[in-house]
Formats: C-alpha cells, structure tokens, sequence
C-alpha cells in the first residue's frame, strides 16, 4: 500500500498525574471524534517511554488533504478538553514528497 499524500502529525507530552484518564478519553471519545471529520482516513497513537516522569504520544492521522484540518467539524473538536493545562503538543501537516520534487 502506498504512503498517503497528507499527514497530520500530533506530538503531545502529558502529566503523569492526568495520563491514565487522559488516554482514555482520546481513545475512546477524542479519536473516534476526530476520525468522524470529513477528510480523515485513519489514525493510529503511539507512546515514547523516556523513562521521565512526562511521557510523550503521538498520533498519525492519514487524511486527504489541507482542507481536511480547515473544515468545520474538526475546529469544533480539535482541543484538549479539560487536559489543557496538562499537555503541551505541536501538531504539523505534512506533504509526502514526490521523486520529481527532491530531484528539483
């Protein structure tokens, strides 16, 4: 199967304190939320075990392009719900690059 054109890549470290009852709600309420939006195809949580008290997730999510993160129903559910002062995150778009585009 080929790599998908677009990612929207999710980089979240958390609070030990919130970390059990965070991950559950973004498995169980926020992810299902999300991959609900127009544009998005799949998504799939990963855990970076630093051996910090901070642990560190990401989330991939293979969506089918920009407009997919500018629609309506995803700005309604994006966000933390009560967790924002327990996370801090970067969330980037990524374009796969073609073999014509690194060759220029």
């Amino acid at each position: 199967m080929p790599a998908s054109e677009w990612l929207l890549i999710v980089d979240v470290e958390v609070e030990p304190e919130v970390e059990n009852e965070w991950n559950r709600w973004y498995d169980q309420v926020h992810l299902p939320e999300i991959l609900g939006c127009p544009g998005f195809v799949q998504g799939a949580r990963y855990a970076y075990e630093t051996g910090e008290s901070v642990r560190r997730y990401v989330t991939i999510y293979d969506i089918t392009g920009p407009d997919a993160v500018a629609g309506d129903e995803f700005t309604s559910r994006r966000g933390w719900d009560g967790f924002s002062d327990s996370v801090r995150f970067t969330s980037r778009l990524y374009k796969r690059r073609t073999v014509q585009e690194s060759k220029s």
